[in-house]
């Protein structure tokens, strides 16, 4: 018995002797797919290649994904336009748009809103901004359809702020008219949406300006430059405004859907 575990334990350290002269093999690069090269940036757009900062204080900013429908592919903060003589206009807050919206807004500022508002006795020091980008519906109602704020594609000014301390609210009617006029002229030329007071209930107090895509080309521009005695009435309370009478039912039979 004790011969046999002798030949046992031999044979074990023999091939415990053979295991350590097997060499390894060597290590397996890693595939190139499961390597990602993180010190590669995108390639900037055509649009971010323009928006330089002679033209926009403008950093970029990760896409929007979400939530829900809400997205943007190309992104940027929007904090000031440098004007042709390099004087800058402040964007206050700093507005999220997409890079094509922002470019839109500082080409206006740069050619239009600029150059009129020294019409007024003052340079231009900066733009209000009441809403940028806002994941919500059409003019904040829930279940509505995605308003172009929830893509980044849409900018609500409230007032102009100027070099010599004075605020020119956009839709005020003491603001002199042809400054106004003006400025709805060169909104409409630049953007495919202008809504001011008149349009729709929604934009009595400020101007919404937008970038929307519809077929043919087909814009919208609606924005009433009121005089100081057209001023819009304020609006009535919401438990003075009666309800209508009830409808009667009507029994509708093979109607098509």
């Amino acid at each position: 018995m004790k011969v046999i575990c002798a030949m046992l334990l031999m044979l074990g350290a023999c091939d415990l002797a053979r295991a350590r002269d097997v060499p390894l093999p060597r290590p397996r690069p890693a595939a190139a797919s499961a390597m990602p090269n993180l010190s590669e940036n995108p390639q900037p757009s055509a649009c971010r290649l323009r928006l330089t900062p002679e033209v926009a204080t403008a950093p970029s900013l990760p896409p929007i994904t979400g939530p829900g429908e809400c997205e943007a592919p190309d992104v940027v903060r929007l904090e000031g336009v440098v004007l042709l003589d390099r004087s800058r206009v402040a964007v206050t807050p700093p507005a999220i748009l997409s890079c094509t919206m922002a470019e839109a807004v500082a080409g206006w500022v740069r050619e239009a809103v600029a150059p009129q508002a020294l019409d007024l006795g003052s340079s231009l020091k900066a733009i209000d901004n009441l809403t940028s980008f806002d994941c919500r519906g059409r003019n904040g109602i829930s279940g509505a359809k995605l308003s172009e704020h929830g893509k980044a594609n849409a900018l609500d000014i409230h007032s102009l702020r100027l070099a010599n301390g004075k605020m020119m609210e956009l839709t005020d009617p003491r603001v002199p008219k042809d400054f106004r006029e003006g400025l709805r002229k060169s909104a409409c030329s630049q953007f495919t949406t202008v809504l001011g007071p008149g349009s729709d209930g929604f934009h009595e107090d400020h101007i919404h300006v937008d970038l929307i895509d519809r077929h043919s080309g087909y814009r919208i521009c609606e924005w009433a430059v009121l005089e100081p005695s057209e001023a819009p009435p304020a609006p009535t309370p919401v438990d003075s405004v009666p309800l209508p009478r009830a409808r009667p039912a009507i029994e509708v039979r093979n109607r098509p859907r």
